[in-house]
Formats: structure tokens, C-alpha cells, sequence
């Protein structure tokens, strides 16, 4: 039977004025069966009725329904708990109202708002309701389940996007003389051990990997630190995982293995390498030591490093986020990451549609914190700020 939802409201509108409330309930469930697979939904919409009273309809149909003088007066039937106690609509907005969380008049201060717990709480306060009523009541004035967003980003420095401009314009004119240009991060630190990690992969039916209940860290096991290198004109990435700390000595020396194992052949001629980095961390451009670090690299390399930070508060928008890590993220889902040599065949095995290639390697190299340089030797590096932020922005020559 082909009848379209219009037609179909169409249809309702016009006999159901001439029809009492049980034929009504009667022609629709009529017509559900006349429409076969999906035709209760459509009715329900196009006659304005609920399943449950379609089923209805249905069971009195199957039953052999017959001609009935009793009818429902108009307005009979149960009346709505609103109805009935139309105070309950405001006592429930005052529960739910988003700043009466953390009043200390409020009653439910510290209590998650689920429907169950506002139904006790009108219940003590003399409003009979359960937890469907709740919910219900809940939508009718225009509540719903609501996560947090992350939208506020906080201060943001007057030169953020000056800096971003700087960036790409750095970034141009290296990749269009054929220099190389990576973005450099530390991902997060990853437990190392039969830890569950975050997703889901398709396995036999009920037979899930089997990890550990809880993620206590194992104080015989350091977490695996891997810390990213990116190649924007290559679609290459590089990634060192070390079993120490996040240094700025890490840092270069992650960088400097990229160069050996991947950034050397690709860019034979190079005289120059341009590095983005966060504001913080061990690239920070606070710090005096991944300054002297890179100093070094350029006097090994021979090549003039460039390195741009991102400004402050801007981490995510650093490419190697959402080009390597999401991506490494994606592929280790769902898989406990027992060992440090699991963790490199499976950043190593990344791939992506756009041709993405990672390579990596464990690095077991000691790393300790806390090391510092002097103010003479400090001022002794080949460092020379740029016009714009020189603080952001800087160029080490080699010797």
C-alpha cells in the first residue's frame, strides 16, 4: 500500500473527527497492519499516537473486536501528574537548575542529578514521581543529558595568531627551497604491562584480550615515553621511545635519530631544518637546555636549525598531533600495550589513506633530569632571535 506521511496525516485528520476514541484506536492499528513492516512508526507520527496504544489496538483487533456501546466521554481517562500537581514542574526546575549545584542550600549540593535521585527528592518533598515521570517532566521543560564542552580556551596572547602567520610563512619558504620542515611533541606517556588501553577491536565473540582490573603502575616498569618527530613536506614520521625521562636532551636526541634514520636520505642537499614546537614541555622555549642541545645538533649536521614555537595554550593545533599521534592512537586501539617493543611495531605499523609512513625504535638511553647550563655559556650558543617574538622565534647556526 503506498500512501505517503503526508497522505497518511491526511487521512487521519479527516475520520477521526467522525470516529470515538476506540474506533479511532482501531482504524489505526488497522491501518498498521495495512502498511506491513515500519507502519506502526508511521502511524504513530502521522495519527499522533503512541505504540502502546497501537498495540492495543492490535490485541483488540487479533481478538475478534466487535461493535461497543461503551465509549470514554471526552476528557475522561487518567489525569496527568502535572495536572494534578502542577506545583511539581517548578519544584523540579529548582532542583535542576544549573547553579543550584554547589549552593549549600541546595539539597542535592554535591549529588549527580540522575532521575532517580530527583524522584526521592520530590518524593520527600511531598511530589509523588518516579523516575519515568522524572524523565519525561525533564524534556518537557527542555532539559537533557549534556556532557561537557571543551570550547573555553582561556587567555589568549594578542600576538596568537600573528604567530601562527609568522609559522606558515617560515614554514613556505623552507618547504619551497626544499629544506625540511618537521613538527616535533612528546605523546602521552603510556603504561607499559597488561594495562587495558582505550577502544575497541574486533576479536571472536566473547572472548575479549584479558588485561588487569586495575592500572596501578609497575614501579619495575618505567612508562614508555614516546616522543614524536614529523615531516610536513614528507607525510614521514619518526618516533623514539624512551624508557627514561622527557628531557630536552630526549628531545634533540629523538630529533637527531630522525635525521640519521629517515631525514638524511630525503633531503640530501639540505642546509637548513625549521623545527615547530609547543610552548612547553622539554621543547619549551623557555628552556636554556633544548637550546644548547640543538646548538650541538647543528654543529654535528652542519645545518642551521630554525625552530618556531607554538604560542601558548595551542598545543593541539602542533601537526604532529592530529597527523601522527591521533593516527598511532587510532591503530594501537583496543590493544594491550605489554612491551616496549609492541609499543614500536605497533606506532611502526601506522599507515593512513594519504600515505603516511612511521618508522621508530626504543631508545634506552639515560637521560637525567635537572641539568642546567650556565648564564656565560648559555650566552656563548650561536642563537639569534628573530625581529618577531625572538623569544618564540630563533635561529641556531652551526659553527
Amino acid at each position: 500500500m503506498e500512501l505517503s506521511e503526508e497522505g497518511l496525516a491526511g487521512f487521519f485528520s479527516v475520520t477521526f473527527v467522525l470516529l470515538d476514541e476506540r474506533q479511532r484506536r482501531l482504524q489505526a492499528a488497522a491501518m498498521v497492519e495495512a502498511l506491513g513492516r515500519g507502519g506502526q512508526a508511521r502511524v504513530a507520527e502521522a495519527a499522533g499516537m503512541s505504540r502502546n496504544t497501537l498495540i492495543t489496538g492490535a490485541g483488540e483487533l487479533a481478538g475478534g473486536a466487535g461493535p461497543s456501546q461503551r465509549v470514554r466521554r471526552p476528557g475522561g481517562g487518567r489525569k496527568k501528574a502535572v495536572d494534578l500537581d502542577p506545583e511539581m514542574l517548578v519544584v523540579l526546575d529548582s532542583l535542576v537548575e544549573p547553579e543550584s549545584r554547589g549552593d549549600p542550600m541546595s539539597p542535592l549540593r554535591w549529588t549527580a542529578k540522575s532521575t532517580r535521585t530527583l524522584a526521592a527528592e520530590l518524593t520527600r518533598l511531598g511530589h509523588q514521581a518516579g523516575a519515568s515521570l522524572v524523565g519525561r517532566m525533564l524534556h518537557y521543560m527542555g532539559y537533557s543529558l549534556q556532557a561537557n564542552a571543551k570550547v573555553t580556551e582561556g587567555a589568549q596572547h594578542p600576538d596568537r595568531d600573528a604567530q601562527f602567520e609568522y609559522i606558515n610563512s617560515q614554514a613556505g619558504e623552507h618547504l619551497q627551497a626544499a629544506q625540511p620542515v618537521i613538527s616535533v611533541d612528546c605523546k602521552k606517556k603510556e603504561l607499559v604491562g597488561d594495562y587495558a588501553n582505550g577502544g575497541a577491536e574486533w576479536e571472536p565473540e566473547g572472548d575479549p584480550t584479558r588485561v588487569g582490573v586495575h592500572d596501578f603502575p609497575d614501579p619495575e616498569m618505567p612508562k614508555a615515553v614516546p616522543y614524536g618527530v614529523y615531516d610536513i613536506g614528507g607525510n614521514e614520521g619518526w618516533v623514539n621511545v624512551g624508557d627514561d625521562h622527557d628531557t630536552p636532551a630526549f628531545a634533540v636526541a629523538s630529533i637527531a635519530r630522525w635525521w640519521e634514520r629517515m631525514g638524511r636520505a630525503r633531503y640530501p642537499d639540505a642546509t637548513r631544518l625549521m623545527i615547530t614546537a609547543d610552548a612547553g614541555g622539554s621543547n619549551s622555549y623557555r628552556s636554556r637546555m633544548f637550546k644548547a642541545e640543538l646548538a650541538t645538533l647543528a654543529a654535528t649536521t652542519g645545518l642551521s636549525i630554525t625552530v618556531c614555537h607554538m604560542p601558548p595554550g595551542t598545543s593541539k593545533w602542533n601537526k604532529i598531533e592530529h597527523r601522527l599521534f591521533s593516527c598511532i592512537s587510532m591503530n594501537w586501539r583496543g590493544r594491550p600495550l605489554t612491551t616496549y617493543r609492541t609499543i614500536v611495531e605497533l606506532i611502526a605499523a601506522t599507515t593512513t589513506a594519504t600515505g603516511l609512513r612511521v618508522e621508530a625504535d626504543l631508545d634506552e638511553g639515560y637521560y637525567p633530569t635537572g641539568q642546567k647550563i650556565s648564564e656565560r655559556d648559555f650566552r656563548a650558543l650561536p642563537v639569534t632571535r628573530h625581529e618577531f617574538h625572538g623569544d618564540w622565534n630563533y635561529t641556531i647556526a652551526p659553527p
